[in-house]
């Protein structure tokens, strides 16, 4: 993530995807960035004073309700991109503040 937009950061993460922020270790917070964990993921944004957005290499996060997450996606003005077909799964694709993609996945319901 580039310098200062932490705030950014922690809208879209925390406030949109869910993920609490985490405290970062002293030693590392002073060189910015943030961290978001639950049980089952770690994202960990650090500062780049060059940065350059992740276009094409990515996270996938696996969700519970891609459509409602659409929704609240819609509501705070980010476009959605329908993902290409995969077996097994609903997909989509969000960029975060910073242009970086990230892949939402939903399993589909087992029969």
């Amino acid at each position: 993530m580039p310098p200062g937009r932490e705030a950014e950061a922690r809208a879209f993460y925390a406030d949109l995807l869910g993920i609490p922020e985490t405290e970062k270790p002293p030693n590392l917070a002073v060189r910015g960035g943030c961290w978001f964990e639950n049980d089952t993921v770690k994202v960990h944004l650090g500062v780049e004073a060059d940065f350059h957005p992740a276009r094409k290499a990515h996270p996938a996060l696996i969700v519970d309700d891609v459509a409602s997450l659409v929704a609240t996606m819609h509501q705070a003005g980010l476009t959605v991109r329908a993902g290409e077909p995969l077996d097994g799964y609903t997909r989509v694709y969000v960029d975060d503040p910073f242009g970086n993609r990230i892949e939402l996945m939903e399993p589909h319901a087992s029969l």
